[in-house]
């Protein structure tokens, strides 16, 4: 059974973000003041012209380039830069990318008033901390987790003033899989096909942040001081249990009539095997009905494709363009969200879909 939506954020009126302390370490605005180079995330080197302020002299995403405003703390065991990704680009062999989650990746950037091209930062478990080189607003969302602003308790779902010096920390995730950590601006990555996704199949945009990396911020585009206020969620909690829609995939007739019932009464869990590119699942293999290897054809977001172990993988937005093993099903996208949220363990069934 699919749990309830958990309180958390929603934009109903604004007010004001919450008010974390006064700046904690003047040094480091210093330090970039004084000219040191600094690596930004398109892998350049270049003089850090002062902190960024918010104002339009400090433009990023929205204007000019400025300075880097964020320096990783602890990149955690995978943060990328992810927005919605690069669709339209199957026939150049370049998958779509983009936020897994992609309602919490949204809600995080409506909470900012930000547009829904902003990019924000994802997660995986173990969260993420980065240190303001200027002042900031930022909010944390998708897989809940304990958020700290210099150490202090800060709310998770909520936009939240970061001095500048201060850190910022999403902790390890409560339950779920991937947080997203937005910023008022966005993350002013260098675009390439129109986004700023992180694409870990094709190596496209930004590489998956290390210590030490510092990255821009762009323009606020929000009133200043104003941001959403929180009274409840449109998100979904990370799921207890996994039921995933499925719909006959291109190659269903390469599978037994058993295979098929298998697929949808089989017990399967997530594998911890998974990443971006597909959600690996371990429980009964999926007998085929011919024997031998397609030629490679195309691949869809969510098609459940049988390799030769017989254990489905469900393909999410890093997944390969093309492929040669048989297809037996696709999840609809909308149903992709929360199998992004699902830890390894997690049961999972397929149920058909609804016409």
């Amino acid at each position: 059974m699919t749990p309830p939506p958990i309180a958390g954020p929603a934009t109903t009126d604004t007010g004001p973000a919450e008010d974390t302390g006064p700046d904690t370490d003047p040094d480091v605005a210093a330090r970039d003041e004084e000219g040191n180079r600094v690596r930004d995330r398109g892998g350049a080197e270049t003089d850090a012209p002062g902190p960024y302020d918010g104002s339009p002299a400090h433009a990023g995403a929205g204007g000019a380039r400025t300075g880097p405003a964020l320096e990783v703390v602890r990149a955690g065991a995978l943060t990328t830069v992810q927005d919605l990704g690069r669709p339209g680009h199957a026939h150049l062999g370049v998958p779509r990318s983009g936020a897994l989650d992609e309602p919490a990746h949204r809600l995080a950037n409506r909470l900012l008033h930000n547009p829904v091209t902003a990019a924000t930062l994802e997660t995986t478990v173990t969260g993420c901390a980065v240190r303001a080189l200027a002042p900031l607003v930022a909010v944390v969302t998708g897989a809940p987790c304990p958020v700290t602003v210099a150490g202090r308790p800060a709310p998770w779902g909520r936009p939240v003033r970061v001095p500048a010096g201060a850190e910022l920390e999403a902790g390890p995730v409560t339950y779920g899989v991937r947080g997203y950590v937005g910023f008022a601006g966005g993350v002013d990555a260098d675009p390439v096909l129109g986004s700023r996704a992180t694409d870990l199949l094709s190596g496209l945009g930004p590489a998956p942040l290390r210590d030490g990396d510092r990255l821009r911020l762009g323009t606020p585009y929000g009133a200043r001081g104003a941001y959403a206020d929180v009274v409840a969620a449109p998100w979904q909690a990370p799921p207890h249990t996994l039921v995933l829609p499925v719909v006959p995939g291109p190659r269903a007739d390469w599978f037994t009539a058993a295979a098929l019932h298998t697929l949808t009464s089989g017990d399967y869990r997530v594998s911890a095997t998974g990443n971006r590119i597909g959600l690996r699942l371990d429980g009964p293999p999926l007998e085929r009905a011919h024997d031998g290897e397609l030629p490679s054809e195309g691949m869809a977001l969510g098609a459940i494709q049988v390799p030769p172990d017989g254990r489905p993988v469900v393909f999410l937005a890093d997944h390969p363009v093309t492929g040669g093993y048989p297809v037996i099903g696709v999840v609809p996208e909308d149903a992709l969200a929360a199998a992004a949220q699902a830890p390894p363990g997690t049961p999972v069934r397929f149920v058909p879909a609804r016409p």
